[in-house]
């Protein structure tokens, strides 16, 4: 499961239904992850009865400590391009951590394409067993600092060396999500420094989706929150303001990944 807030709070939908049923809480990576790491998670929940909770995937991995097939295990969750939905029944919790977007390849030693759109174990894709560590992280009764400490010694065996191109990227995204202004790929890329293709095979290698995805995602965002106001909205306006050709791009686009037109979408939140 993948943090219900992902790189912003207008990532988890319906976020006053799911106020009732889950609880997040964040831990600051050690000094060590620091610069490969934004935060580690747990989330905790209690649905008497079955809960679908949906979030806007982000342009990011996360590694979460859940049971897989009756087995606890450290899952890489790769960026996806796919609506995400879990459903959560009964009492429970997961533990996870959310990479930097483009620094989960120092762990993994490969292009993010590999695991782009999977969920896969670990230790079916590199280092030592991670059943111990998973286990270890969702033993009842610790901490939230108690259960993150497995992922991270986990991650020490796995080792990680810092990567400049990385850290560039990591930078680009950062400016795609907090710059509202910034709606097409070729922006980043002028930003950059570099041409179109050169910051598409990048993007490609460090998080497994092009500039494109990862503009117009956070734009996408950027509608999520105002649907999350509670106050009427100028949807063509705003589709224009977030560099959609129009309402109807607006409205396709929103609907791909959230399952309902905005405007709808904004009533039932």
């Amino acid at each position: 499961m993948t943090d219900p807030r992902g790189r912003g709070e207008a990532a988890i939908l319906r976020p006053t239904a799911a106020a009732q049923r889950i609880d997040v809480s964040r831990v600051a990576p050690s000094p060590r992850w620091a610069p490969f790491v934004e935060y580690h998670w747990i989330v905790r929940w209690e649905c008497p009865e079955p809960f679908a909770q949906q979030i806007i995937p982000q342009p990011c991995v996360h590694l979460t400590a859940e049971p897989a097939d009756r087995v606890a295990r450290l899952l890489v969750n790769g960026v996806t391009r796919e609506p995400w939905v879990r459903t959560l029944h009964g009492t429970g919790h997961v533990v996870g951590t959310a990479f930097r977007p483009a620094s989960f390849r120092a762990v993994l030693g490969a292009d993010l394409g590999t695991v782009a759109g999977r969920v896969v174990p670990l230790g079916d894709v590199i280092g030592p067993d991670d059943r111990p560590a998973a286990a270890a992280a969702l033993r009842p009764g610790l901490s939230d600092a108690e259960m993150v400490e497995p992922l991270e010694r986990h991650l020490d065996a796995c080792g990680a060396v810092l990567d400049p191109v990385a850290d560039g990227i990591n930078a680009l995204v950062r400016a795609a999500e907090l710059d509202r202004t910034m709606t097409r790929a070729d922006q980043l890329a002028e930003r950059a420094g570099v041409g179109l293709r050169t910051l598409q095979r990048q993007f490609t290698a460090y998080l497994g989706v092009g500039p494109k995805w990862v503009v117009q995602r956070f734009r996408l965002l950027d509608a999520a929150a105002a649907a999350h106001v509670g106050e009427p909205t100028d949807w063509a306006a705003l589709a224009n303001d977030l560099g959609f050709a129009d309402q109807s791009h607006l409205i396709r686009v929103f609907t791909a990944v959230v399952g309902t037109p905005p405007a709808t979408y904004a009533r039932d939140a």
